[in-house]
């Protein structure tokens, strides 16, 4: 700062204490006094003098949290210029200038206007200048100074947090590390001991203690159990000061768990467990189960659990259900109580995650005593065999044993069992069996050929209990007996050609035969005894189950022989021995130069009778001709004997029958009776119709007989309800006409007859007028006079 003046800064203050300086740059312009004096203004009264300046006072001291009545003095700003005459004017800027500081700018003095918190701020830099009220100039150079805040302890230790949660394992040496609680302390910690904070417990002794300096909780009992106690809560406090007597504190809450470890083994409420089975149960039943309790938890409470070598360990096994710790007893081998009745098992428990820090301790396992009865109950008879298989021979006869089967009863009671064969396993009915011993025997004739294994089902039943029965199947095997001959296995349709040489193969036979002999077939081919020697062919056995057909002569001619038949015997080789004779026909047939067939002695035949192919489908075309005429004949004689009686070419629909006959009048009583209507009494009770012929004679039914003087109206209504119902009647599509008008009927009458009887003759002119359709009617009644007469 160059300046040639220097403003001295007298303070006041309440307070005593050293107050630092920091040298200050002077300056060398001569315009200036080289001397300036600056004063510090005490409560005496006194001022000190100096006669060179190379200081400046520029730093304050105020304490914090000032509860008085009055503004808070700083101390006064002052410079040698001021010559007391109120020329100068004193300007405070700065951080907080104006509002939380403020200045006297006549007399310098600063003063706190309100209380401050080092908390908030500690430190505030202000700058300090003198103006000359009348010119407006600074006398001295603006000069910065600090004003510090001095902490008092106004704040309490704080945690970083309300609630801390931590574990540590059970059985913890002592002076385990738990964890760490920190407080921190808003006061200022190079002044004093406001911030020196210092940890303390006040809840959780004797389990816990926690560091005084670095708040590090650790445990202070040896082996605590969780088994014993899980939950521990631990307060500590944390206090300024230094923990002396006066400082402000704070607390916080630990909550601690002590986690497991396995340290205990499973141990069995009881030492003996007793269960009972039937002797029936099926393999893998859960007889019952049985837990040991270990009071660690998670996976040290795991456990598995065994069955110890000795009695029952073949019989039974014991499985761990994982969810529940719980082992269970479960059957191994088939129970029998006429065998064995108890067994007495040693079962053992064990966890499956030991600690070895533990072990010491004991064996990590329990036994216990687990007796099982067997309960004796009704069983089912039992086969000496899971199946039986019986061989027989087909030829066996009817009734013979074929074998037996044997059941018994497992009971102590030993009750009687008969035997049965289950009809649903044999329906033709071919076996049955003795009841009382298990003998099976036949019923009917077995044929291996067509049935070579019969499956049957035995089932044994107790007499006193018939709900107690077993099922056995019975394999029957039909063994071979030679009872079939050999015979050709196909059809052969053999020809020899009419230019065969001797010596020549026309046909190579096999056979077949049904029976099925352990060292397999073997057949024999040789000409029947009655013709051992035939003149035409040659039987050539080729000792491989087939025979060889040769021609013996040179030359065949189907006009002479046609057809051959060459009867073989075949025979087999086992016993006894069976055989037959296969007859061979052989066509001859006309063939070409290498052998192929052309045409054979059948159509050769059909040509020396005169009739060629063609005439043969001659024949039948004109055969078939003849019969679709005679259907066409039948079918249109049926059609017109169904046509009606009377066609009328102005009928135009099919339902209305029309009478074109005008009959004989009134006198005609054979084409219609008017009497009829005259008299209703009259009529004749029923008459038949005598348009068509009747197909069905209907019994003739009785009419209700009308009264005297009925109404004709009425009479027709009831004709027409009888024709309705009768069913000799015409079909309901005819049309039944009744020329009645009525009674008294108030309409004049209509007919051209009475027209000469009028009085007057009438004009007919107005039917003109209505249009062509009434075209005819007027030229026949609107015409002259001349025309009408």
């Amino acid at each position: 700062m160059r300046t040639y003046h220097f403003l001295p800064l007298l303070i006041w203050t309440s307070v005593f204490h050293t107050i630092d300086a920091i040298p200050l740059q002077e300056n060398a312009n001569s315009d200036f006094p080289s001397e300036k004096i600056m004063g510090l203004t005490q409560d005496d009264g006194k001022v000190l003098h100096r006669t060179k300046r190379g200081w400046m006072w520029n730093q304050f001291f105020l304490l914090e949290e000032y509860t008085g009545t009055d503004t808070q003095y700083v101390g006064k700003l002052h410079t040698d210029q001021d010559k007391g005459d109120g020329n100068l004017k004193y300007i405070l800027t700065g951080d907080g200038a104006g509002s939380l500081f403020v200045i006297d700018e006549n007399t310098g003095d600063i003063h706190a206007a309100k209380k401050l918190d080092r908390e908030e701020k500690s430190l505030y830099i202000l700058r300090a200048k003198a103006i000359d009220r009348k010119t407006g100039r600074q006398v001295e150079p603006e000069s910065e100074f600090i004003i510090k805040i001095h902490d008092i302890n106004d704040n309490e230790p704080k945690f970083t947090k309300d609630l801390y949660t931590a574990s540590v394992p059970e059985m913890s040496g002592v002076g385990t590390s738990v964890i760490q609680v920190t407080a921190t302390d808003a006061d200022d910690a190079n002044y004093g001991n406001s911030a020196k904070v210092v940890y303390s417990i006040l809840q959780g002794q004797p389990y816990f203690s926690v560091d005084p300096e670095s708040g590090i909780i650790k445990t202070a009992l040896p082996d605590m159990s969780r088994e014993n106690r899980e939950h521990y809560q631990v307060v500590i406090q944390a206090k300024d000061m230094g923990g002396q007597m006066g400082g402000l504190s704070g607390t916080t809450t630990v909550n601690i768990t002590l986690t497991d470890v396995n340290n205990n083994p499973p141990r069995f409420p009881q030492s003996t467990y007793q269960f009972h089975s039937p002797e029936s149960v099926p393999l893998g039943t859960h007889l019952g189960r049985i837990k040991a309790n270990d009071p660690d938890v998670g996976e040290n409470a795991e456990m598995e659990y065994s069955i110890a070598e000795g009695d029952g360990a073949d019989m039974f096994d014991v499985i761990t259900d994982k969810d529940t710790q719980e082992g269970i007893i479960t059957v191994k081998q088939n129970l029998d109580f006429e065998n064995k009745m108890l067994y007495t098992l040693r079962v053992d428990a064990s966890n499956t995650h030991p600690d070895p820090r533990f072990l010491h301790l004991g064996p990590f396992k329990d036994t216990a005593v687990v007796k099982i009865s067997v309960e004796d109950i009704d069983e089912p008879p039992v086969f000496t065999k899971i199946f039986y298989l019986i061989e027989v021979d087909e030829d066996v006869k009817e009734g013979s044993i074929i074998g037996q089967v044997t059941a018994y009863d497992p009971d102590a009671m030993n009750n009687l069992i008969k035997y049965s064969v289950d009809r649903h396993t044999d329906m033709d009915r071919i076996f049955s069996i003795h009841s009382e011993n298990g003998s099976i025997f036949t019923l009917k004739p077995l044929d291996r050929e067509s049935t070579p294994w019969h499956n049957i089902t035995i089932t044994a039943t107790e007499i006193n209990n018939s709900k107690q029965s077993s099922r056995i199947p019975v394999f029957i095997r039909i063994l071979d007996i030679n009872d079939h001959a050999p015979e050709f296995a196909m059809y052969y349709e053999t020809f020899v050609c009419e230019n065969a040489k001797p010596g020549q193969l026309i046909q190579t036979v096999s056979v077949m035969d049904k029976d099925d002999p352990p060292r397999g077939h073997k057949f024999f081919f040789e000409p029947v005894p009655e013709f051992p020697l035939n003149p035409n062919f040659t039987i050539v056995d080729n000792k491989d189950n087939t025979a060889g057909i040769m021609t013996r002569k040179d030359g065949y001619s189907r006009n002479k022989m046609s057809t051959y038949l060459l009867p073989i015997l075949i025979f087999d080789n086992d016993y006894p021995i069976q055989s037959s004779t296969g007859t061979l026909t052989i066509r001859v047939c006309a063939c070409d130069s290498q052998g192929n067939m052309q045409s054979c002695n059948a159509e050769a035949l059909v040509l020396s009778a005169g009739l060629s192919t063609g005439a043969l489908i001659a024949i039948l075309l004109c055969v078939i001709i003849l019969l679709v005429l005679v259907v066409l004949f039948a079918a249109l004689k049926r059609q017109r004997k169904k046509e009606p009686l009377i066609i009328s070419k102005d009928d135009v629909r099919d339902n209305i029958v029309t009478y074109n006959d005008e009959g004989g009048g009134e006198e005609d009583t054979h084409a219609f009776d008017i009497g009829t209507l005259r008299n209703p009494e009259a009529r004749e009770d029923s008459k038949l119709r005598r348009d068509v012929m009747p197909e069905t004679i209907f019994q003739i039914r009785r009419t209700v007989p009308l009264w005297e003087n009925i109404d004709v109206q009425d009479f027709i209504h009831r004709r027409l309800k009888e024709n309705d119902s009768d069913p000799s009647a015409p079909p309901y599509d005819s049309l039944a006409t009744y020329a009645y008008e009525g009674n008294d009927s108030i309409a004049d009458s209509l007919s051209s007859l009475e027209s000469l009887t009028a009085d007057c003759n009438q004009d007919y002119d107005y039917l003109s007028d209505w249009g062509p359709r009434f075209k005819k009617l007027a030229d026949m009644y609107g015409g002259d006079d001349s025309d009408r007469d």
